[in-house]
C-alpha cells in the first residue's frame, strides 16, 4: 500500500504540490482570522495553592485573577524627594491612562507607607494589578510599560518593572540560527545545494501547517505562551531529519541504478516507513503526558503532536512529489567533496568502527555505560519548582527590578504568599488579625500583613512576605509549616478557613503534583514503547536493549540539566544569572519528547540491520551493514538537531533554554555513545539471540512492518540493483558519468 501511495505522490507531484500549497495558504489565513489565544493558565485541581483561587473568585476578590507587578524605582535623593515624587506620580498616572483595566498602588498614600524601605529610604515600589487577559493583551501591556518606564527623565531616579509580563522580549529569532546551521549541515552532508534545499523546504511546510493548526486549537484547548517555541523547536528538529532519511535513500537508489520513479517508491518503503513509525511514537510519547491531568500540560501534548504529525505528513506525501520534478538532478549544483564523500558503505570509517567495536565489544559496552551514569548521576539532587527573576541576566528590567526589592525589602518581597480565608463568623475577622500576629513570630516570615475583607464579609486576604526567595527550599519549607502546623493552631476554635495560595505557593504545588504522576508517566511510556517495537522487530532483547539504553541517555541529559541549571555550573555561559530549581514541568515534557526523538533513531538504525539480517542470516554482518549505511545519515541528522535545540539557549525565557539545553545533550548522547558504541557492543554480545521471541507471543502480536516489502511492479533492469548492495552494470555507471 505505500508503494502505492508513494507512486500516486509522485505520478500526480503537480497536484500534490497544489494541494500543500493551497492547505498551507488556507491554515495560516484561517489561522490569521480565527486563531485563539494562548492562556499561561495553572490549573491544579485538587492542591491547597487552587482552593484558595477558587476562594478568591468565589468571594468577589476578582481583581487577583490577573498578574500583578511592581513599579521599582530607586532615587538617590530618596524617593521623597519633590522632584522624585512628581515625576513617578505622573508614571502612574500615565499607567493608568494607556494600559486598560489596571491599577497602581502608590507608595506615597500614608496608608502605603510599608512600600518604602526602612533599610534604604532611596527605594520604593508601587503595586501593579492588572486584570486577567488573553496572552496578546498582556504582551501589548508589557511593551507599554517598558516605553513609559523609559521615558521617565529625573535625575538620579531609575526605574524598573517587576513581573514577568515585563520580560524584555528577544531581538531576534534564535530559532534562525538554527535553520542556518541545519542548512550548513545538509550542504556538507549531501554536498549538493538541491538536495541539502529539499528537506528544508519540505520542514517549512510542515511547521507553518503546524503551527497555524496549533493556533487554531487553541480556541479548543488551552495552550501556554511558549507553546509555538516549543512547536517549532521540535518541528525544525523532526521535520529536516524526516526528509534527510528520505532523500538520502532516495539517492542510495538513484546510485545504484534506479529510475527516479523506483527510487522514490523504495525511498518511501523503507525511510518512509521508517519515518511513518518514528512519528508514530513521538505522538504516542508526547500524549503519554494526558497521564498527568494538567490542562496546560495537555495543551502543550496537542500542539507538539500537531507540529510532529504535520512535518511527517509533509515528508511522506509532498517530498515524494518535489523529487518527482527534480528527478535524476538531485546531485546538480554539487561540491567538490561530494564524490570523495561518497564511498561504498564497505570501505567507510563507520564500517571498519562497528568492526572494531564488534572484535572487543566489552571495553567500550562497560567504558559508555559508565560515562552515561557520571553523567546521570546529578539527578539524585533534583529539585522541582520554578525560576524566578534572579536567574535572568541583569541587562533584564525585572532582574534589576527583582534586585532592587531583594536590597531594600527582602527576597521574599518578589514572591508574596497570598493567605485566601473563609469568614464565615462574626468573631473570624479577629482571628484572622491574631494570625498575622502569629505569623510575624513565625521563622522564614518577613512581614504579614493585616487582613483586608470584602464587601460581604465572609471573606478576606492576607499577604506574606518570606525572608527567602521564591526559589529557594526555605520558602518550600515555609509554606508547608504554614499549612502544616502555624495556620491550624492560629484559628482551631474557630469557623475560619485559611488556604496557602499565591503563585509562589501554586509553583510548589504545581512541582509536588508532578513529581509524583512522572513516575507513572515514564511507566507508560516504557510499557507501550517496548510493545510497539516488540511487534516491529520480533524481539524480547532488542525493544528491552532499546528501552534501557533511551532511559540512559535521557537520564544523563536530566544530569547536565541539573548541574547547569541547580548547580550552576557554566550557567553564565548561557545567560543564566543565578542557580535555581529545574522548571517542574521540563522533566515529563523532556522525557517525551525525548523517548520519542531517541526511538526515531533506533528505527532507522535496526530497521536497516533487520532488513540485512532478513537477507543474510548473519547477525555480526547485519549489524556492520546497518550502522555503517545509517551512521553518517543519523550523526547528520543528530546534529541538525543539536544545533536546533541548541540554538534555542540563545533565547531569554529560562524555560525554553533549559528545555533546549536537555534535548540538544540527550540527541548529542544518543547519536554517539548510545547508537555508535552501546548497541552494536551489546547486539554483538548478544548475536543471535537479539532476535529471538517465543513462539506463543509470535502468533500473539500483531505484524508491524518497518522494513522494505517486495514491490509486484518492479521490472527489467532496475531490478538487478534494486539494492545498495547489488552490483551496478557499467553501462549504467557510464551513463552517470
Amino acid at each position: 500500500m505505500l508503494q502505492r501511495f508513494a507512486r500516486t505522490c509522485y505520478r500526480r507531484r503537480r497536484r500534490v504540490m497544489a494541494g500543500w500549497v493551497l492547505l498551507v495558504v488556507a491554515l495560516v489565513s484561517l489561522n490569521g482570522a480565527a486563531g485563539g489565544e494562548f492562556l499561561d493558565e495553572f490549573s491544579l485541581p485538587g492542591t491547597e495553592s487552587q482552593e484558595a483561587v477558587d476562594l478568591l473568585e468565589a468571594h468577589g476578590f476578582t481583581d487577583r485573577g490577573g498578574f500583578g507587578g511592581q513599579i521599582v524605582f530607586q532615587a538617590d535623593a530618596g524617593v521623597d524627594d519633590a522632584g522624585v515624587q512628581s515625576a513617578m506620580e505622573a508614571l502612574f498616572a500615565r499607567f493608568e491612562a494607556e494600559i486598560p483595566d489596571v491599577e497602581v498602588v502608590s507608595p506615597y498614600p500614608p496608608e502605603a507607607r510599608n512600600q518604602t524601605s526602612t533599610s534604604d529610604p532611596t527605594i520604593a515600589y508601587a503595586e501593579l494589578n492588572l486584570a486577567d487577559r488573553n496572552s496578546t493583551e498582556y504582551r501589548e501591556a508589557g511593551e507599554t510599560a517598558r516605553r513609559l518606564a523609559a521615558e521617565v527623565d529625573e535625575p538620579g531616579l531609575v526605574v524598573e518593572l517587576g513581573g514577568d509580563i515585563f520580560l524584555e522580549e528577544q531581538e531576534f529569532g534564535s530559532e534562525g540560527l538554527g535553520f542556518l546551521a541545519a542548512m550548513v549541515i545538509l550542504l556538507i552532508a549531501f554536498g549538493s545545494l538541491l538536495a541539502m534545499g529539499l528537506p528544508l523546504l519540505t520542514a517549512v511546510f510542515g511547521i507553518a501547517s503546524g503551527i497555524a493548526l496549533v493556533g487554531l486549537a487553541v480556541n479548543f484547548i488551552n495552550m501556554p505562551s511558549f507553546s509555538n517555541q516549543a512547536v517549532m523547536m521540535i518541528g525544525i528538529g523532526v521535520g529536516i531529519d524526516y526528509a534527510l532519511f528520505i532523500v538520502t535513500r532516495y539517492r542510495e537508489g538513484l546510485h545504484s541504478g534506479m529510475s527516479p520513479e523506483l527510487a522514490v517508491v523504495r525511498a518511501i518503503d523503507t525511510a518512509g516507513r521508517a519515518v511513518l513509525f518514528a512519528g508514530t511514537t513521538v505522538i504516542i510519547a508526547v500524549l503519554g503526558l494526558f497521564t498527568i491531568g494538567l490542562s496546560m500540560i495537555r495543551g502543550l501534548a496537542v500542539g507538539i503532536s500537531l507540529g510532529v504529525l504535520m512535518t511527517m505528513l509533509a515528508a511522506v506525501t509532498l517530498l515524494p512529489a518535489v523529487l518527482g520534478f527534480v528527478g535524476p538532478n538531485i546531485d546538480k549544483l554539487g561540491l567538490p567533496h561530494r564524490r570523495r564523500a561518497e564511498g561504498g558503505h564497505h570501505l567507510s570509517m563507520w564500517y571498519r568502527w562497528s568492526r572494531v567495536i564488534q572484535r572487543h565489544p566489552w571495553p567500550p559496552l562497560v567504558a559508555g555505560a559508565i560515562a552515561l551514569l557520571v553523567l546521570a548521576s546529578p539527578i539524585f539532587s533534583l529539585r522541582l519548582g520554578f525560576g524566578d527573576a534572579g536567574n535572568r541576566e541583569t541587562s533584564d528590567t525585572t532582574r534589576r527590578a527583582y534586585d532592587l526589592l531583594s536590597e531594600g525589602f527582602g527576597p521574599g518581597f518578589n514572591g508574596p504568599l497570598l493567605l485566601a480565608a473563609e469568614t464565615p463568623g462574626g468573631d473570624d475577622l479577629d482571628v484572622l488579625r491574631s494570625l498575622t500576629g502569629v505569623l510575624n513570630r513565625t521563622d522564614g516570615v518577613a512581614f504579614a500583613t493585616e487582613p483586608i475583607p470584602n464587601e460581604a464579609g465572609d471573606a478576606a486576604i492576607l499577604q506574606v512576605f518570606p525572608t527567602s526567595a521564591p526559589q529557594d527550599e526555605d520558602t518550600h519549607r515555609l509554606v508547608q509549616n504554614l499549612r502544616d502546623e502555624v495556620i491550624p493552631s492560629a484559628v482551631t476554635g474557630s469557623a475560619a478557613d485559611v488556604k496557602v495560595g499565591g503563585y509562589t505557593a501554586g509553583g510548589m504545588d504545581f512541582a509536588d503534583y508532578s513529581g509524583a504522576r512522572l513516575p507513572w508517566f515514564i511507566a507508560t511510556v516504557l510499557v507501550l514503547s517496548f510493545l510497539l517495537l516488540m511487534a516491529v522487530f520480533r524481539s524480547v532483547l532488542v525493544p528491552l536493549k532499546a528501552v534501557v539504553m533511551n532511559l540512559l541517555s535521557i537520564s544523563a541529559a536530566y544530569g547536565v540539566v541539573v548541574a547547569v541549571f541547580q548547580w550552576g555550573w557554566g550557567a553564565s555561559l548561557i545567560g543564566v544569572g543565578k542557580e535555581g530549581p529545574v522548571e517542574a514541568w521540563a522533566p515529563m515534557m523532556l522525557f517525551a519528547v525525548l523517548f520519542g526523538l531517541s526511538m526515531d533513531y533506533e528505527v532507522f538504525l535496526l530497521s536497516r540491520i533487520r532488513e540485512d539480517y532478513d537477507r543474510t542470516g548473519d547477525n555480526a554482518v547485519a549489524v556492520a551493514n546497518g550502522l555503517a549505511a545509517t551512521a553518517r545519515v543519523i550523526t547528520a541528522a543528530a546534529a541538525i538537531m543539536i544545533f536546533v535545540f541548541g540554538s534555542f539557549v540563545l533565547g531569554v525565557d529560562r524555560s525554553i533554554k533549559l528545555f533546549g539545553l536537555g534535548l540538544a545533550v540527550a540527541v548529542l548522547l544518543d547519536a554517539t555513545i548510545v547508537r555508535l558504541v552501546l548497541v552494536p557492543a551489546t547486539m554483538e554480545l548478544l548475536g543471535d539471540r537479539n532476535w529471538w521471541l517465543p513462539g506463543w507471543l509470535d502468533r500473539r502480536l500483531p505484524t508491524l512492518k518497518v522494513e522494505a516489502a517486495p514491490d509486484p511492479e518492479d521490472r527489467g533492469p532496475d531490478e538487478l540493483v534494486g539494492t545498495p548492495d547489488a552490483p551496478v552494470p557499467e553501462d549504467v555507471l557510464a551513463g552517470r558519468r
